[in-house]
């Protein structure tokens, strides 16, 4: 009796040979997808790019609105040195937050 892996090897094999034998069934097996992915990647390919474009503006945005929330949450006695010392720390802490290109 032979063992379950030997017989899947050939059953592969068999596969692939009655594959490769019958042309039309390859290249509309591998050539469609291919041709898809090319029609596709033509039409929509700058998406991408306006995406990334656009993504600084965001960043900023969200540096200010950020920043926003640190000067709400500050207490109402503080010193304007110190203050204005915190406001310099936190501008590098709100950098390291957000992801800069």
């Amino acid at each position: 009796m032979k063992s379950a892996a030997a017989t899947f090897g050939k059953q592969v094999k068999w596969e692939q040979l009655s594959f490769w034998r019958n042309p039309a069934a390859a290249v509309f097996t591998l050539g469609f997808p291919l041709m898809f992915l090319v029609i596709f990647t033509a039409i929509n390919g700058n998406e991408q790019i306006e995406l990334l474009e656009a993504l600084p503006d965001q960043q900023k945005r969200q540096n200010a609105l950020l920043r926003r929330l640190c000067e709400a949450n500050e207490p109402e006695k503080a010193d304007k040195k110190t203050v204005e010392s915190q406001k310099s720390v936190e501008d590098e802490d709100i950098i390291r937050l957000v992801a800069e290109r």
